[in-house]
């Protein structure tokens, strides 16, 4: 062989050698190709099921908040019936000393008794959340007061309170009974002088 055909023959040999090299890194290329696919499909779900985690935690943190409000609600306001049921013993007392002829010896004693029944009842309720609503010189609130009537007043600004029949009730915020009020007009008198 000459040299001539042997330089021939080692390019040839070479070209051969580097597509054998291709041919396999390409099976090794389509594989590392295949496995980065199979890696970023996997990293996809994982975030899937990250955020599906987490929605997961915050749907369950938000159930336990709703529950532990539903809780706290039952037990402040279980006792609504229960008190609506006493508002009208505290009326009756109420309406006892209203009436009672404090001047007759006689009666004094009972009148205090009955002061003092009124006094302790008022202070036992009010350790339950029940408070009572006197709205006599405030302005009329519609969300706590029940308006009987308008009566024209010298004494009162217009929309104020100006007697209570009836005194309201709330249970630890929550509006029992409203308090039957009557409401001034205010001043009949025109307050220009429309005669010139």
């Amino acid at each position: 062989m000459s040299d001539e055909q042997q330089k021939v023959e080692q390019p040839e040999q070479v070209d051969v050698e580097q597509q054998q090299a291709e041919v396999e890194q390409d099976p090794q290329a389509a594989r590392i190709e295949e496995l980065e696919q199979q890696l970023a499909a996997a990293n996809a779900t994982v975030e899937e099921q990250k955020d599906s985690v987490v929605r997961a935690h915050a749907e369950m943190e938000n159930v336990r908040r709703r529950s532990a409000q539903e809780v706290e609600k039952a037990r402040k306001f279980a006792l609504e019936k229960f008190a609506g049921e006493l508002l009208p013993v505290i009326d009756n007392l109420e309406r006892a000393l209203q009436v009672a002829d404090t001047d007759n010896e006689a009666v004094k004693p009972l009148a205090e008794g009955v002061e003092l029944t009124q006094k302790s009842f008022l202070a036992s309720v009010e350790k339950f959340g029940i408070k009572e609503i006197d709205p006599q010189g405030q302005a009329f609130n519609p969300d706590q007061h029940q308006a009987m009537g308008m009566q024209p007043s010298d004494e009162f600004p217009a929309n104020t309170v100006m007697a209570v029949m009836q005194k309201g009730y709330e249970l630890n915020g929550r509006l029992l009974r409203p308090a039957m009020v009557m409401i001034s007009k205010g001043s009949e008198q025109p307050s220009v002088d429309t005669t010139a």
